[in-house]
């Protein structure tokens, strides 16, 4: 979206946008962008400073203040360049600036450069700090067109849930960012080449490796986790093993402490070849179910030489 009520100005901004592939909406002033913004979902804005009835700024503090549009970056179209005006700007929520006048190369250039910090940050988990599914997948498919050996792995904490409904949700995040420094500590322990780690949301990790890497990474994981997550419980409950989670009844039923289950697709010469991302995923996912099955915890890597991929291919979740 571009606001500004020159036309020469947005019209230039806009056509090169639109020569470079970018589908642009206009709005005049400040009041026309938010009313636009109910039906038009944009993923950059690009706004002038100095605006009738709204100008730049105080458009920019309204956008941070609506939920839908709080994280939409925002490109600000200066004429003022004062350290003092920057910081009016950058304390409202302005993520970068162009000084007119500007030629076509720097807005290109800081246009996609927004965007992508923008993308990478709402890729990453808020949580962990580390990369979400998007670039999950992308790392798969990566791996799937380089031909090379590669293993997949899908990390879970069993019996997670007792200890969210027993110690809430809190405590809950404390076992899944020390699960996030575990495997951390583990991929950079195992060496070279460097292992890729993500979070997928709750308390499901992957990892992708080398397949001659997936067993010392992982026990390098279980062992720290295990350690760590022992500190998280109250003293009597760790001490005893198991917590006590009320049931509906007002009973209450014992639950282990928890432990890891992986599950492991593997891609190697003379093994299993994988040609679709969703269906390395399948697998890694059936694996964390076989390992689920087994008491503690459980490392399962699928060693099936079929080419045969599942036909049922869900999405990475």
């Amino acid at each position: 979206m571009v606001v500004d009520d020159d036309d020469d100005i947005a019209g230039f901004v806009a056509f090169n946008l639109q020569v470079h592939g970018f589908e642009v909406v206009r709005a005049r002033h400040g009041q026309e962008a938010l009313e636009l913004m109910e039906t038009r979902r944009p993923d950059l804005a690009v706004v002038d400073w100095m605006m009738p009835h709204m100008d730049g700024v105080e458009l920019t503090r309204r956008l941070r203040a609506e939920p839908l549009t709080s994280a939409l970056p925002v490109i600000m179209l200066t004429a003022k360049g004062m350290t003092v005006d920057k910081v009016v700007g950058l304390t409202t929520g302005v993520d970068d600036y162009l000084v007119k006048p500007f030629d076509t190369a720097e807005l290109m250039a800081r246009v996609s450069s927004t965007l992508r910090r923008t993308k990478e940050f709402r890729e990453v988990s808020p949580l962990t700090g580390l990369p979400g599914n998007a670039r999950v997948t992308r790392e798969i498919v990566e791996c799937i067109k380089s031909g090379k050996d590669y293993s997949v792995g899908y990390i879970d904490i069993d019996r997670f849930k007792p200890v969210n409904d027993v110690y809430g949700f809190d405590r809950g995040d404390q076992f899944i960012t020390t699960l996030a420094r575990s495997v951390h500590r583990a991929a950079t322990a195992a060496g070279k080449p460097s292992v890729f780690l993500g979070h997928i949301g709750g308390d499901d990790f992957v990892f992708i490796c080398h397949p001659d890497q997936v067993l010392p990474l992982t026990k390098h994981m279980v062992t720290d986790f295990e350690a760590s997550a022992d500190e998280l419980y109250d003293p009597e409950d760790a001490q005893r093993g198991y917590i006590e989670v009320p049931d509906r009844r007002g009973g209450k039923q014992r639950a282990a402490l928890v432990t890891l289950s992986i599950g492991v697709a593997e891609s190697k010469a003379g093994g299993r070849k994988f040609n679709d991302h969703r269906a390395v995923v399948a697998v890694a996912s059936e694996m964390k179910k076989v390992a689920k099955s087994q008491p503690g915890s459980y490392v399962a890597i699928d060693k099936r030489h079929s080419k045969a991929e599942p036909t049922d291919l869900p999405p990475l979740a």
